[in-house]
């Protein structure tokens, strides 16, 4: 994670293995209508206000320290890779998320960022350690140990 308290700008990133195949990981990751069911504690709901083949237009609601935001979210899927999304929120602006997947050794690799500008420059000088360090200790324990318990039934 890099991070500089003058400039509005914060880089998420982590990497982790599943021991699942690619295309089952895909499966349900670019579902995004399953997201509140399959990752409610990322997604409490999601609407898809429209679809031209592989780029979404999409509303979702998420759970942000007790608060839920709203986040307009311009999706392109990358099958069987994953998906990028350029994402506005209250609290972030011009986010590019990246989910993406490639095979290993009989699993998966998951690369994930999330290059966010934070809105707020008072909420910037905590940002690190409050939106940083939780957000990815959070992503790992919510999105990808779940999406090992739904690829493995």
């Amino acid at each position: 994670m890099r991070y500089d308290v003058n400039m509005p700008r914060l880089l998420l990133e982590g990497s982790w293995f599943v021991n699942a195949p690619r295309e089952k990981l895909y499966e349900i990751m670019s579902d995004f209508e399953s997201m509140p069911k399959n990752f409610p504690t990322v997604a409490k709901s999601v609407s898809i206000l429209s679809r031209e083949g592989n780029n979404l237009t999409i509303d979702a609601v998420a759970p942000f320290l007790g608060v839920n935001l709203t986040a307009h979210m311009q999706t392109e899927l990358i099958p069987p890779k994953g998906y990028i999304s350029h994402n506005n929120s209250p609290i972030t602006k011009d986010g590019v998320e990246k989910f993406l997947m490639e095979e290993e050794n009989g699993g998966t690799r998951i690369t994930y960022t999330y290059d966010i500008e934070v809105r707020n420059p008072l909420l910037r000088v905590i940002a690190k350690p409050l939106i940083g360090g939780f957000m990815m200790w959070h992503w790992k324990r919510a999105v990808i140990d779940r999406l090992e318990v739904l690829a493995s039934q």
